[in-house]
């Protein structure tokens, strides 16, 4: 295929490839786990640029053996959703966000650049391909992958001479392997997910294999998720992958929803962000970011302050937290259920993503329209 030396990939050049044997479409399965028809790839290499982008039926890739993304983790990921609307149009829930996060990773990654405005045109274009594969069900969506690795086909720590960018896409029910009413925690210093000068606020794929053992330590515990701690007063960072929330009446005795602040190991969720704007809107209670350490969480729950701790992520959407074990210590927490702040902000969300907007809270801006039975419709901040 013919590339450009300069610039991006455009989408008006997309070559698309249709697959001739689609899948029996299932019913709705455990995340990550059933894909759809097609994918989008397309190439990068130092002499000539980008190449051509191509929909093409879903299949293995073909790599080097000494590829760099292989050998020294040169890759990175998103994940984003598309919802079928009460409308009947498909919608991606904020995309400009996803597409921004993931220049920003490409960047600490040594990876070329690319215009966002051109790969999400082409994300349309391949969720318009595969739009069958979207559920009609309010609980489900289609979860989409773009991942971005270097393919540089020699041994050695350099910056990549090829790349290859690509999006798969699969449907997405419950994120856990089962249903539960709050997670537990398990928080132990030993373990660090991220730190200051790394590369805990960009999407790479160290940042998840890295945790793993940590992970199925937690298990033994009979905790479902690593609460993960920083530095010697034990901040609260995030809970397995998901950003972390406090609802609680702080030490100046304020209402407060209050989550770690954006250090540089926190990663910039797009759903905490949503959050935020969401609960800043309401004006009812202080919304902050902030330090937050498990000394001051121990204090609140002793002292009956604590309202709710919950987490967030595309994936996962919002799930409240249960218990944390820390310091050989099982603690209960307290949980509001259906008049909990998380369940209303779950709501508020879920008719943002899949009923148009027509909350409280209405998307601000959507950007393009596909004609078709179907219309995709990108809803942006």
């Amino acid at each position: 295929m013919a590339g450009s030396s300069f610039g991006s990939f455009k989408a008006a050049d997309l070559i698309i490839q249709l697959s001739t044997t689609p899948k029996v479409k299932p019913d709705v399965v455990d995340f990550g786990t059933v894909f759809t028809d097609h994918m989008l790839t397309v190439e990068w290499n130092a002499n000539e640029g980008w190449q051509t982008p191509l929909i093409r039926p879903f299949g293995n890739l073909s790599l080097h053996p000494a590829c760099s993304g292989l050998h020294y983790g040169v890759q990175l990921f998103e994940g984003l959703k598309v919802y079928r609307c009460d409308d009947s149009r498909l919608r991606i829930f904020r995309p400009i966000l996803n597409m921004d996060r993931m220049s920003k990773s490409a960047k600490r990654a040594c990876l070329p650049t690319f215009d966002q405005s051109e790969l999400l045109e082409c994300i349309r274009r391949l969720i318009e391909i595969d739009q069958d594969w979207v559920p009609h069900l309010d609980s489900a969506s289609l979860y989409i992958r773009p991942t971005f690795i270097g393919t540089e086909p020699s041994l050695g720590v350099k910056k990549p001479t090829h790349a290859l960018l690509y999006v798969i896409m699969c449907q997405a029910g419950s994120y856990f392997s089962t249903e539960v009413r709050a997670l537990s925690l398990w928080a132990d210093p030993k373990y660090t997910r991220a730190w200051k000068g790394g590369t805990g606020d960009c999407k790479m794929g160290g940042n998840y294999g890295g945790t793993l053992f940590a992970q199925y330590e937690a298990g033994s515990y009979d905790c479902q998720q690593v609460l993960w701690l920083y530095g010697e007063d034990h901040q609260i960072t995030e809970a397995g992958t998901m950003n972390i929330f406090l609802h609680w009446i702080n030490e100046d005795g304020d209402e407060e929803l209050a989550t770690p602040p954006l250090d540089g190991i926190i990663l910039p969720g797009i759903t905490r962000q949503s959050i935020l704007d969401l609960t800043r809107k309401w004006d009812e209670f202080k919304v902050s970011e902030r330090y937050l350490t498990m000394g001051q969480l121990c204090s609140a729950v002793k002292q009956q302050r604590l309202k709710e701790m919950f987490g967030s992520g595309t994936a996962c959407r919002i799930c409240p937290v249960g218990s944390i074990v820390y310091q050989g210590k099982n603690s209960q927490l307290p949980s509001q259920e259906k008049h909990s702040l998380s369940s209303r902000i779950a709501t508020e969300l879920a008719d943002i993503q899949i009923s148009a907007g027509r909350a409280r809270v209405a998307p601000k801006q959507e950007v393009d329209e596909i004609k078709h039975t179907n219309q995709i419709v990108v809803q942006g901040d």
